[in-house]
C-alpha cells in the first residue's frame, strides 16, 4: 500500500472539514466548528489498481485575521484548493492560495472544489467564473459535503493523478 499526503485548504467556513467527515466518516454535520491548526484523518481506497491510503491534512481556513500554517503543506502530493460557491471572495482566495503552495510544494496535483453545490440557485460564484478557471489550467469539480455530491469522484480523480 503507498501512502499519499493530502492537504484541505482555503478559506475559513467552506466545508473543508465537512468534506472530509463525508468522504472518511460518511457523515454531514451543518454544525460549523472551526479548525484550529490541522486535522488529520485517513482513507484507505484503490485506485488504478493500486492499494492507497490518504492521509487528509485539513488545515485551519484563512480570513483576514490569520494566514494558513504553510509549513503543514510540505511533503503534500496533492492538494485540494477549497471554496464556497455562495461566497465568491473564497473562490478568489483559492486561487490565491495555489500560487502560495506552488512556491512550497511545486507542480503537484491539485483540484479546485466548488462547495456547497446543494445550494447552486444561490452560487455567488458563476459559470462564466468556473470557465475562465478552467482556461486557465484549473481543474474545477463542484462538491456538496451535504448530500455527498461529487466527493467520491473528487478524491478518486486527485487519487488517480497522484500514482
Amino acid at each position: 500500500m503507498i501512502a499519499k499526503k493530502v492537504c484541505m485548504i482555503g478559506s475559513f467556513s467552506v466545508g473543508k472539514t465537512s468534506l472530509v467527515a463525508r468522504y472518511v466518516h460518511s457523515i454531514f454535520s451543518d454544525q460549523y466548528l472551526t479548525t484550529v491548526g490541522v486535522k488529520i484523518s485517513k482513507k484507505e481506497l484503490v485506485a488504478k489498481g493500486q492499494s492507497v491510503s490518504l492521509v487528509l491534512w485539513d488545515m485551519e481556513g484563512k480570513d483576514e485575521y490569520s494566514d494558513i500554517n504553510l509549513s503543514h503543506l510540505r511533503g503534500a502530493m496533492g492538494l485540494f484548493l477549497v471554496a464556497d460557491g455562495l461566497r465568491r471572495e473564497t473562490l478568489d482566495e483559492a486561487c490565491a492560495l495555489q500560487s502560495v503552495a506552488d512556491a512550497l510544494v511545486g507542480d503537484i496535483p491539485r483540484i479546485l472544489l466548488i462547495n456547497k453545490a446543494d445550494l447552486a440557485d444561490l452560487w455567488e460564484v458563476s459559470d462564466s467564473d468556473i470557465t475562465r478557471l478552467q482556461q486557465q489550467g484549473f481543474e474545477i469539480m463542484k462538491t456538496s459535503a451535504k448530500t455527498g455530491h461529487g466527493i467520491d469522484a473528487a478524491f478518486l480523480a486527485l487519487t488517480e493523478a497522484m500514482i
